[in-house]
């Protein structure tokens, strides 16, 4: 059993053009104010954190560790969210994509998805300079516009495009396990990898690489109507990362799974912040039963409550559902030494 680290928060929600959330030594110090340890860094924003520099300098990796410390906080992992859904792209995306590559690549799929890749490749070398050993990011998707097929999908598509996939991904899990870094692909709707079974079939073509591992965020399964805590039994070994995201389900008479193209606020599923439905404090119980030592990280996208207060709240709400575990069983003070021959009179096998 393990104790888990935390509370962390993903700052990608919180970046903006005005302090604190403009610049990496404010933006830690507003967190840690707010009563977090942790800080995961999403890694699109140079003004924030240079991601190709953290990977060519150590020196830089240790200054920003060193700020972060300064500020009385920890790196949890480094988030390539945006360049990893671009490893792959269905041309129907292409133009809705573009905007989250560097002004020189749009328009050109095979540019936009080099670079991606070695964004990637930035990110195991930049952990390793931090020293971390977990990184979170998307699968991209081929096809996802299949994913409710009519008309029905051809014969051998779903298993081509797993292929192609694992192609484009196996370079970069290779290359993150020189580095001893772990990949945790968050499992999302709109990612080829959106549920259980999707990261199996991935995971059986990238031959069950021992660094293709999982990011659990329960509010995703919960939109799913998904068992999100049975997932913790099937792929506990596979969990590195955690967000802490809250979400709640409210089918209607005109409304399910799909949303029916409501905005958030109209959906029968959307995110909430600790207002939800997810069962925390079973998740809680099983990642530390389960031995994971990562972080717990509050991820914000509710769309009611104002981001500030959700950080707010969310810091406390982790720190209470920490599971400080035991080192020893309540009925230790009653223990007997181990002694064979009474053993075998407890059992009633002495002759």
């Amino acid at each position: 059993m393990t104790t888990l680290k935390g509370p962390g928060i993903f700052l990608a929600q919180f970046l903006g053009d005005k302090p604190p959330f403009n610049n990496f030594e404010s933006i830690c110090l507003w967190a840690a104010e707010k009563g977090f340890v942790g800080v995961q860094i999403p890694t699109g924003d140079p003004n924030i954190f240079d991601l190709k520099l953290a990977a060519e300098s150590k020196t830089y990796a240790d200054e920003i560790a060193g700020l972060a410390l300064s500020c009385g906080l920890h790196i949890s992992e480094l988030s390539t969210h945006l360049q990893g859904q671009l490893v792959a792209v269905h041309p129907a995306y292409d133009d809705l994509f573009d905007g989250f590559a560097p002004q020189e690549v749009r328009g050109n799929s095979k540019a936009r998805t080099e670079w991606a890749v070695q964004q990637l490749k930035y990110a195991a070398k930049a952990s390793q300079n931090l020293g971390l050993n977990a990184h979170a990011t998307f699968s991209g998707s081929l096809l996802w516009h299949t994913f409710h097929p009519w008309p029905q999908r051809p014969a051998g598509l779903v298993d081509e495009g797993f292929t192609e996939l694992a192609k484009r991904w196996t370079p970069i899990l290779n290359y993150f396990d020189e580095c001893g870094v772990d990949v945790c692909y968050e499992i999302h709707p709109g990612e080829d990898l959106f549920d259980g079974e999707t990261y199996e079939m991935f995971l059986e073509k990238v031959n069950n690489h021992s660094r293709a591992c999982l990011l659990y965020d329960p509010s995703h399964f919960v939109l799913q109507c998904l068992d999100y805590i049975q997932y913790i039994d099937f792929y506990h070994e596979r969990i590195r990362a955690f967000h802490v995201k809250d979400a709640e389900f409210n089918a209607t008479g005109k409304q399910g799974t799909f949303g029916g193209y409501q905005s958030w606020l109209k959906r029968a599923g959307r995110y909430r912040s600790r207002d939800g439905q997810v069962d925390f404090k079973t998740i809680f119980s099983k990642l530390a039963e389960y031995d994971y030592k990562g972080w717990a990280v509050m991820e914000w996208e509710c769309c009611l409550k104002h981001p500030e207060d959700g950080a707010t709240e969310g810091a406390e709400f982790i720190k209470k559902h920490i599971i400080r575990v035991t080192d020893k069983a309540f009925d230790d003070f009653a223990a007997t030494a181990t002694n064979t021959d009474f053993n075998k009179k407890v059992l009633g096998l002495e002759q």
